[in-house]
């Protein structure tokens, strides 16, 4: 057999081709098993090498034909190569394949572009899968010899950072699918641009693009690549080459890409530039979706180019004529004009002019006679308002606006409504320490001092003498209008008891009172007409007192003793204790306290002294000093 000689030939065991211990001569005429084959051969090999046939001669036609036959047994190939198969038929779905030393394959139908225009004798690469599959035939793929010829193409044309020319072919999980020579690289959703984008189907354009290879993996045939980074790579030489032709002043075309609280992010065409909210315009917006929006097309000023950080100021209204360039010509101070409120502070209001120019209305220019508090006590955003033109400061871009001026001041008339001398009729709207405001008409107030309250009673505070809200009668005692004051009187409009006190009241006369106030040197009590007397504690009783109101309390009624009079100062003293002394005592005593009116000063330490020092301390006392 010929079998048995090239095993001879070359002294080891040599078992045949598959289709030759298959043939039915092997197995006496019966196809035998998978298992028996395997059996069957081996029995063929042990035989083969017990029986060994006559030595073959080493020379001659037939030596020849027997080593052609043994080359051909040593090129067998093995599994995972690549081979040519020759088309020999079809069966079915599967295309049958020749891959040489009487072996053959099918492969599925699938597995050919055109299936139907295949016919016998077409050679193809496929891949050896298997020497031997369950049918008995050789495993062969054409699918996967394309696959291996085109990665094995790849390897030796590309390597990682290399530039490929590929198209995405759809999404998957983590990023999406390009096809690069044939072969699927994985392109990740981080890499596909230079900003995320939550939909990648606009990728999926079926044209032909660049990508970077960043990773190639031989064991998993795997090829990761990045159209991020060429984009990248691409705007920073293009933005370098940008920055060297941007100049300070320089008008520029770009679109907004961006917009923020903060301003807006303009591309253009290179590079991004920050056009700041405070550079879009020459007037007041809130934000900058008030003027722009993404998309739109505008044309801007450079501002500044910073080459180390690579950034770019933009300016939209330095691109646009200053309107506060003639700002004096258009408006001058004392014209008046129309605008609208759009902004309120507490100290004020600003209102628009024209578009981008605004003055300021000072909370003390809104009324004449007003107290105006907050500007948002009066107006409201939106609110269009007369106002007249007070000052301009063009180099600091300020104008001063009032509302008041566009209205009569009252103040200028007030002379003619109020003359001096004038009695007129008010509310009490407020107190201060030193007097009280009484409302004349809206918006004009005058004030009565503590000091012109009363004829007859020292008034430390006004509300010894009025309530809030009360109405009284006045007398105008003098018109400020230019600082917009005017001084009222009340005990003008009344009778002055001290004009015809001699005919009322005489010294040693007996009179009855209310105790009005207490103090720690003594007594007020009130008498007719209003008039007060003052009770010094050394005349309450004749009993040591320590504290006045230990024998007297406010509102009581008490009779007391005239024992001095002082017209021009406008004082009255009392005693109590004097009731009950007999005229002697009383012109003693009467004569010891107008002592001090005479020639000589009174004696320390004497009544009169005592009584000028309780006058004198009812100048400094205030209600609720008492002891």
């Amino acid at each position: 057999m010929l079998y048995c000689v090239i095993l001879s030939l070359r002294g080891e065991r040599f078992y045949g081709n598959n289709r030759a211990l298959n043939h039915p001569a092997a197995t006496n005429g019966m196809r035998a098993e998978p298992g028996e084959r395997v059996r069957n051969r081996k029995q063929q090999a042990k035989m083969a090498i017990r029986k060994p046939q006559k030595a073959v001669e080493k020379t001659g036609a037939r030596y020849d034909e027997l080593l052609a036959a043994l080359n051909r047994q040593d090129s067998v190939p093995s599994p995972g190569t690549i081979v040519k198969g020759k088309v020999t038929g079809k069966r079915g779905n599967e295309i049958l394949v020749d891959i040489g030393c009487k072996s053959a394959g099918a492969i599925p139908a699938n597995e050919f572009e055109n299936a139907d225009e295949v016919k016998a004798g077409d050679e193809f690469d496929v891949l050896l899968i298997d020497l031997e599959g369950e049918n008995g035939m050789v495993v062969v793929s054409k699918r996967q010899a394309d696959e291996k010829i085109r990665w094995e193409a790849i390897l030796a044309k590309y390597k990682e950072g290399d530039t490929v020319t590929g198209t995405i072919r759809g999404k998957v999980r983590g990023g999406m699918i390009v096809a690069v020579d044939g072969v699927d690289a994985f392109l990740p959703g981080s890499q596909v641009d230079v900003n995320p984008s939550r939909d990648l189907d606009i990728y999926i354009t079926g044209e032909p693009q660049e990508f970077k290879i960043i990773k190639i993996s031989d064991e998993r045939r795997n090829i990761i690549v990045s159209r991020r980074e060429l984009l990248e790579a691409q705007m920073a030489e293009k933005k370098h080459a940008l920055l060297q032709t941007l100049q300070k002043g320089q008008i520029v075309h770009g679109k907004v890409k961006n917009i923020t609280d903060f301003g807006a992010f303009v591309d253009l065409d290179g590079m991004d530039g920050l056009l700041h909210i405070t550079d879009m315009s020459w007037g007041r917006i809130k934000h900058p979706s008030e003027l722009l929006k993404v998309g739109q097309e505008l044309d801007v000023m450079i501002l500044d180019v910073d080459l180390e950080r690579e950034r770019v100021s933009l300016g939209l209204k330095q691109a646009q004529a200053n309107p506060w360039d003639d700002i004096t010509a258009r408006y001058p101070v004392g014209s008046r004009l129309h605008g609208k409120v759009v902004n309120l502070a507490p100290y004020g209001a600003f209102v628009e002019i024209e578009p981008g120019i605004e003055g300021l209305v000072h909370v003390s220019e809104f009324s004449w006679t007003k107290r105006i508090a907050r500007a948002s006590d009066v107006l409201s955003v939106g609110d269009e308002v007369d106002v007249v033109v007070l000052n301009i400061d063009a180099a600091n871009q300020k104008i001063a606006l009032g509302i008041r001026q566009t209205e009569a001041n009252p103040w200028d008339t007030v002379q003619d409504r109020y003359p001096v001398g004038s009695r007129i009729t008010g509310k009490v709207r407020n107190f201060t320490t030193y007097g009280a405001f009484v409302e004349m008409e809206e918006g004009i107030d005058g004030m009565i001092h503590v000091s012109d309250m009363s004829w007859t009673r020292k008034v430390n505070h006004p509300s010894e003498i009025l309530q809030k809200g009360q109405t009284v009668e006045a007398i105008v005692l003098e018109i400020d209008a230019a600082n917009q004051r005017i001084s009222l009187g009340l005990k003008q409009a009344q009778t002055d008891p001290w004009s015809s006190i001699a005919a009322h009241y005489q010294i040693g006369q007996i009179v009855k009172g209310k105790v009005s106030k207490i103090a720690s040197f003594g007594a007020f009590v009130e008498l007719e007409d209003g008039v007060d007397g003052l009770v010094h504690i050394s005349q309450i009783s004749d009993q040591h007192i320590d504290k006045v109101r230990d024998a007297l309390k406010v509102g009581q009624e008490v009779e007391a003793r005239i024992v001095k009079i002082d017209r021009d100062e406008r004082r009255i003293g009392l005693s109590i204790k004097a009731v009950g002394m007999d005229e002697g005592e009383v012109a003693r005593l009467t004569a010891e306290a107008e002592a001090d009116t005479g020639a000589h000063a009174a004696p320390l330490g004497s009544f009169a002294n005592a009584f000028e020092e309780a006058f004198a301390a009812s100048e400094e006392w205030r209600p609720g000093q008492e002891d």
